[in-house]
């Protein structure tokens, strides 16, 4: 068993990329208090529902955290979940009932928002329970943060009336970067109107910073009102409030979305103008679609973590959130079953692995390096393969073909199969068989595939997965094919109506001999009529 102390020195030069981040947060901490807990922050505007982003920034900021503690023993971490609910509601979502409701109250604080849904105190606090059951859900370790209640309470008076203090120094950082019109309103500070409760972008037309006050004038009533920078009384712009937000709450490392970069370097600068020092983290790349596209929720080209979660598990979407997170990625339906399986793999791998290799292995990151042991015989390829041949519409079919490859397994004495069992029949009913294309084989192939027929029939039917492949590649080393790549991708195309899959030697235990044959003389026969 590795040690706390063996685990922090291997930690030391791992090339994985959470520990990476985590020395740069140690290089940080060198000339701080030693009992200073650190803190991690993400970031959350309920002005909608948590969407896949959300569970990434969260997942990979928790691995970070994870793998500060290994390579720091004894450090004491928190990490924060801040929702920007004092936020003034710029545009009704489409998505909720009872819109005029919130249509009624354009521009005020999300929290002074009426709940559409009608079961809690506000919009913003519908959501912020959402987001708070969907964090829960992963089992993340957080503390959760509302902008209303840290404004309101007093927690960011002091960062507040610092900030007006170095008035003049922010706005010289803020102004350049913005066009003539907003520049000539701006001000980090968004006065709370006492008279229609909406958050307002007016100028500041007066300031004092004895009495930690501004003035401005309130566009429905027209008169100059003076008023507190403190108490919830007002909010900042979100750039300003981020750079606040680091000070007042001592972040020490937030990780952001490549199309952030400006944003994390001017709060940054606004954050040293507070007296502060930003925190630590690094900008990850974006999704893509299947096309290259930006994924965006307007356009709905992406996924959502329910889609995902609705054909595998959580613990394969938190791979796919560790892999590259600085590369562009696709994040499409036909990345869940390959990453469902590099995730089996990877925890299949890692109790054969040597310390210093296992703190690399994703698995170890994404179960705060205790992974679970888990006995999945087969691959959710093949089980969507034989989903595929077999046309089972329930698990009990199904499992009568996997107990042909793994003899004395079944749903009680092997549940995270059974689970996966249940992932392949939804995967295969609703992703793959409305958009199946089975392509007739060519004469090479025909006669490729009534020979693997013609050998099938004279195996015995106890030979195992190794052995049955050992017949089909000798099939294809007798034909003529430019290379062996071509006759497995004939059998997967013909077959099943895909390019690549697992071993095919496997498919034929788990699917059974005669099984196979009436597949190959069915698929032939469709592919003449």
């Amino acid at each position: 068993m590795t040690t706390a102390d063996t685990l922090a020195e291997l930690a030391q030069t791992s090339k994985a990329w959470p520990f990476e981040e985590a020395r740069k947060l140690l290089k940080r901490l060198e000339k701080a208090d030693p009992a200073r807990e650190v803190v991690f922050e993400t970031g959350y505007g309920p002005s909608g529902l948590p969407h896949i982003g959300t569970f990434g920034e969260v997942a990979r900021t928790s691995m970070v955290r994870h793998a500060l503690e290994a390579l720091k023993p004894g450090v004491k971490t928190r990490l924060v979940c801040f929702s920007d609910d004092m936020d003034g509601l710029r545009k009704v979502p489409t998505n909720v009932p009872n819109q005029e409701l919130l249509q009624a109250a354009l521009e005020k604080p999300l929290t002074a928002v009426p709940d559409p849904f009608g079961t809690h105190s506000s919009f913003g606090a519908h959501n912020n329970a959402r987001l708070r059951s969907f964090l829960d859900s992963f089992g993340f370790q957080y503390e959760f943060l509302s902008a209303t209640e840290c404004y309101r309470s007093g927690r960011f008076d002091e960062t507040l009336l610092r900030m007006l203090a170095v008035y003049d120094e922010v706005m010289a950082i803020i102004l350049p970067t913005l066009g003539p019109d907003r520049r000539a309103t701006y001000s980090p500070f968004l006065p709370i109107s006492p008279t229609s409760g909406k958050v307002l972008q007016v100028p500041i037309e007066a300031r004092d910073v004895e009495a930690g006050t501004i003035v401005y004038t309130d566009p429905d009533t027209g008169k100059r009102v003076e008023t507190l920078v403190t108490g919830g009384r007002v909010k900042c712009q979100w750039k300003a409030d981020w750079a606040m937000r680091w000070v007042a709450l001592g972040v020490d490392y937030e990780m952001a979305g490549k199309d952030l970069i400006d944003s994390v370097t001017l709060s940054s600068k606004v954050a040293r103008a507070l007296g502060g020092r930003p925190p630590e983290g690094f900008n990850y790349e974006l999704f893509l679609d299947d096309q290259g596209q930006k994924i965006s929720k307007s356009k709905g080209n992406g996924i959502a973590v329910e889609e995902w979660l609705a054909y595998a598990t959580p613990e394969s979407l938190a791979l796919y959130m560790f892999q590259k997170p600085k590369t562009a990625k696709r994040l499409y339906f036909d990345v869940i079953p390959k990453t469902v399986d590099e995730y089996f793999s990877l925890l299949d791998a890692f109790p054969k692995e040597e310390p210093k290799k296992q703190i690399e292995n994703p698995v170890w990151h994404i179960h705060a390096g205790e992974p679970p042991r888990h006995d999945v015989p087969l691959s959710f390829g093949l089980l969507r393969n034989l989903v595929s041949a077999s046309n089972a519409h329930t698990k009990d079919i199904l499992w009568e073909f996997v107990r042909n490859y793994a003899p004395g397994t079944s749903a009680e004495s092997h549940p995270e199969l059974d689970r996966l069992i249940g992932f392949a029949i939804r995967y295969f009913e609703e992703r793959e068989k409305p958009f199946k294309v089975y392509r007739a084989p060519s004469d090479l192939e025909r006669a490729a595939m009534l020979d693997l027929d013609e050998k099938l029939g004279h195996a015995d039917a106890s030979l195992d997965a190794e052995a049955l492949q050992g017949i089909v590649y000798e099939v294809g080393k007798s034909h003529p094919f430019e290379n062996l790549r071509d006759w497995f991708k004939a059998l997967y195309e013909v077959l099943f109506g895909e390019s690549a899959g697992p071993r095919f030697g496997s498919f034929i235990k788990a699917y059974g001999i005669e099984n196979t044959r009436s597949l190959i003389a069915e698929r032939l026969a469709a592919a003449q009529a």
